[in-house]
């Protein structure tokens, strides 16, 4: 008899929390979409995703009102009939007991779901960065000593914990729908499998655990507009495109190999899920940037496809349509009004669209590291000489290594340029936030043409946690390139591992014996060359330029000693000079300058 009218509650209250579940996890079913498809030039700024949880939410309580409501009513019945007799009475009033008892169960079983499900939206929310309270709504009061108590016990489960103070990730499963229609991902380096196994990895590692995990959502068109011309926000941040598909009217699109279709050779377009997946990893990028820049977790690891550096103005290229880590810097200025930022992007390819968002930006530093071979290496852009212009001369600075694969570069090189050109600029620049276009094509693994250099993954938990030294430690990192699985798996468990400040493995002994090869001390020497007349610092690690780890470190530990031994000989001979002044010079004797 209790099964059966709990069941009608339980299956409202599941199917209620079973729509909110589906409205979250896929973002691109929003009113705010069909608000883009009826008038796409007229955008409310405004995200309506979290508009049917408020109905939703304001619903609940006055359903748990109502019941409240009716419950009072039943306990104030008062039912008119004629006299009975005692025994009947007696019958009569345990039947009515037993009846209110019933409900009274049945009531707080109903709220105990209601209140379960809201607190399951409060943490939803909480985890979206939206702060809901629900001031006033309280389960119905029960005394330990009533029936309903002592014989329905309910647990009501404790409050979702709050956010700990540690590493953040971000990460959605619908960025994986962003396939070409060929179904074929072997043709396409920059497939879903790329994110998919790096998640699967840190859930392996146990690394995800100590993290927190942060709910992505789906960037604006307002907030793409900060980078992005309105025409590139509304033809790839929108859909359907079936309109717009026909290639030979629209020549944005063009038909690939595979069958497929494409913005260009390698860049793939999905009609249905590439303008989802894209908005979503520039949103997911943003969600995490702004929970640490706002001092909510300590830093950050962004697995997000499709990528973003390359993306320019008005353009998509080289598997990027949104840039992802340029928008999340426009709006850490507009909307907390941080004052200077440092992009590091040390993806193998150069940055283009990063580095046209902010050439004449003075408080945005965008510092690459990256294969350029005299511009014949891909995208053919990030020059040493591309300074910057205007106000922005001298905050863009391209480690531009040139020479080709004789020898590839490899840990010593990257952590040679490190040593003397990114970790001096990024000290004097002295940031408020450090963001990463964290892309591991340059880790080994990579053939030529995606890369081709040598670096171990290892060599990228040390360069992060130099970073990490930035900013307060305030570091984001959000994937870029990278298409060897193993290698971005292996180099994301090392990024994520030194974030969380874990002990990193040393780093093997011939890499701290290596010299950096010739071609990379000279292309760091054309930097130095270059960014000397914008940063005062380079002067004193241009001497060290060619010396491995370990002499650095020989050199280092001599230099302290000299300083220690100068200072302590300054010393001494302010005593002498002070005694030879008060007392007699015959006087002065050896011991006094030993007792120094």
């Amino acid at each position: 008899m209790m099964t059966k009218p709990s069941e009608q509650p339980s299956s409202s209250s599941s199917s209620s929390s079973s729509s909110s579940r589906q409205h979250q996890s896929h973002p691109e079913e929003t009113e705010e979409e069909l608000r883009e498809h009826q008038g796409l030039s007229s955008v409310s700024p405004a995200s309506s995703s979290s508009s049917p949880p408020t109905n939703h939410h304001h619903h609940l309580h006055s359903s748990a009102a109502s019941l409240a409501s009716g419950q009072q009513e039943q306990r104030g019945l008062v039912i008119k009939q004629e006299p009975l007799d005692p025994q009947e009475e007696q019958e009569e009033r345990e039947r009515q007991t037993e009846e209110l008892l019933f409900r009274q169960q049945q009531a707080l079983l109903l709220e105990q779901q209601r209140i379960h499900q809201l607190r399951n939206y409060q943490a939803s929310m909480e985890a979206a960065g939206l702060s809901i309270s629900f001031a006033g709504h309280r389960p119905l009061s029960r005394a330990q000593s009533s029936p309903a108590s002592a014989s329905f016990p309910l647990v009501v489960q404790d409050p979702p914990s709050k956010p700990r103070f540690t590493t953040g990730l971000v990460y959605d499963s619908l960025m994986q729908k962003h396939q070409c229609i060929c179904g074929n991902s072997t043709s396409h380096p920059e497939h879903a499998g790329r994110i998919q196994s790096i998640w699967s990895r840190l859930q392996e590692r146990g690394l995800r655990a100590h993290c927190e995990c942060i709910r992505g959502r789906k960037a604006s068109l307002e907030e793409l507009q900060t980078v992005h011309s309105e025409a590139h926000v509304l033809l790839y941040g929108t859909n359907p495109l079936r309109q717009k598909l026909d290639c030979a009217v629209n020549p944005m699109f063009v038909r690939l190999p595979c069958g497929g279709i494409g913005v260009d050779s390698d860049t793939i377009w999905n009609d249905v899920h590439s303008s989802s997946a894209a908005r979503l990893a520039v949103g997911s990028v943003v969600e995490l940037v702004f929970k640490v820049a706002s001092g909510e977790i300590k830093n950050g690891f962004a697995v997000v496809r499709p990528p973003g550096h390359h993306a320019e103005e008005s353009t998509p290229m080289g598997f990027c349509y949104f840039n992802s880590v340029a928008i999340a810097a426009k709006l850490l200025q507009q909307r907390l009004s941080v004052s200077k930022i440092l992009i590091v992007d040390w993806d193998v390819h150069h940055g283009n669209g990063t580095q046209q968002a902010f050439y004449s930006d003075p408080n945005v530093l965008y510092l690459s590291l990256h294969r350029y071979d005299d511009g014949n290496f891909f995208p053919g852009s990030g020059a040493p000489d591309e300074v910057g212009t205007g106000a922005g001369v001298g905050f863009n600075v391209n480690m531009a290594f040139t020479g080709g694969l004789e020898p590839p570069m490899g840990d010593a090189d990257y952590l040679a340029a490190f040593r003397t050109v990114v970790m001096p600029i990024a000290n004097e620049f002295a940031p408020d936030v450090v963001l990463v276009s964290s892309g591991f094509d340059a880790v080994e693994g990579h053939a030529p043409p995606l890369g081709g250099y040598r670096l171990t993954a290892k060599c990228f938990g040390y360069l992060t946690r130099q970073l990490m030294g930035l900013a307060g430690g305030r570091v984001v990192l959000a994937l870029e390139g990278g298409h060897d699985l193993t290698a971005i798996c292996d180099a994301s468990e090392a990024c994520v591992s030194a974030l969380l400040g874990n002990e990193l493995d040393p780093l093997p002994d011939e890499v701290v014996q290596q010299r950096p090869n010739a071609n990379a001390v000279q292309s760091m020497e054309n930097v130095l060359e270059i960014q000397g007349k914008y940063w005062r610092s380079l002067q004193l690690s241009a001497s060290k330029l060619g010396y491995s780890l370990s002499e650095v470190l020989r050199s280092e530990s001599e230099e302290t000693e000299t300083v220690t031994a100068m200072a302590s000989l300054s010393v001494a001979n302010k005593h002498i000079s002070k005694r030879t002044e008060e007392e007699p010079m015959e006087e002065e004797v050896d011991p006094a300058f030993n007792h120094s």
